[in-house]
């Protein structure tokens, strides 16, 4: 089935195609349920957000890395 879709209503272009993401999508958070992993600590990933935040502003005002 390739139902089209309004761009009002769905980023996708077809019926098709968002029923793919959407399974793509319970992969995904399926599979980091069924592995945790070790994790982060809160303030060490907002260290490094922090310091990815500050580059990008950087970079975006022209300054040099």
């Amino acid at each position: 089935m390739n139902t089209q879709l309004d761009p009002i209503v769905s980023e996708f272009e077809t019926q098709e195609q968002a029923d793919s993401y959407d399974r793509w999508l319970k992969a995904k958070v399926q599979h980091s349920i069924d592995n945790p992993g070790q994790g982060m600590p809160h303030d060490q990933v907002m260290t490094k957000v922090d310091a990815i935040i500050a580059d990008a502003e950087q970079r975006q005002s022209g300054g040099v890395s």
